[in-house]
């Protein structure tokens, strides 16, 4: 299946496995609330709305209400196939990946206007989305803009999810051979790993932006034997 606004509404995925051993992973639903609330309490006062920036699912799944949706660029942090994943696009016996914000380079992706009435409802889900097993870390970057027939290009204050690299789930850097036996074969209650990196690839194309790295690796994954 693919994840839905409703999923996420219902808390279906927590639902569908609290009695695995999978739930022993997932953070409490008390724990995510402290931790989107903790992220808000940094906003000043009466603020008007956020940017959230989207560097993989969010791109061609973003499922938050949002009135403004732009290309952007974070510089300090890259992405990757970074985090393991049992439970989206793979099973603890054969995990595939997902993609992760790491430190260092720049990563281009879209940013996403939450205004300030849809914060508190959009953040809750987006903590089920993201933050269910801890494996990501929330944090406001600077992300540039670029120029529209009004503004300039400039820099904004946005929400992301960056690796915690301290989660069991954290692969580190991997080749490119590594990473294509993950996303060869792995599928997860999300669907196939190797669909995974397609649409991630396929939503910043339409954007009109390139990734020679997704590329490479879809040429690669293309070319192996099924």
């Amino acid at each position: 299946m693919s994840i839905t606004r409703q999923d996420l509404e219902q808390d279906r995925l927590r639902n569908a496995l609290i009695n695995t051993p999978i739930a022993g992973s997932f953070l409490s639903e008390e724990t995510l609330e402290a931790s989107w609330r903790g992220a808000l309490a940094s906003l000043p006062p009466h603020t008007d709305g956020i940017w959230l920036f989207g560097y993989g699912s969010l791109i061609w799944n973003p499922m938050v209400l949002f009135t403004q949706r732009r290309r952007a660029t974070l510089h300090g942090y890259h992405r990757g196939f970074y985090l393991y994943s049992n439970i989206n696009r793979g099973t603890v016996d054969k995990p595939g990946l997902v993609l992760g914000l790491d430190r260092g380079g720049c990563c281009n992706g879209v940013a996403f206007w939450i205004p300030a009435a849809n914060i508190e409802t959009e953040l809750r889900m987006l903590w089920r989305r993201e933050m269910l097993t801890g494996a990501y870390l929330p944090r406001w970057l600077s992300i540039r803009l670029p120029a529209t027939d009004i503004n300039p290009p400039h820099q904004v204050r946005a929400l992301a999810f960056v690796m915690n690299r301290h989660h069991a789930g954290y692969a580190g850097r991997l080749s490119d051979a590594i990473i294509i036996s993950h996303l060869r074969d792995a599928t997860g209650l999300y669907g196939p790993a190797r669909d995974y990196l397609q649409h991630t690839l396929e939503g910043l194309l339409k954007e009109g932006l390139n990734d020679s790295y997704l590329a490479r690796l879809w040429t690669q994954l293309q070319n192996e034997p099924r």
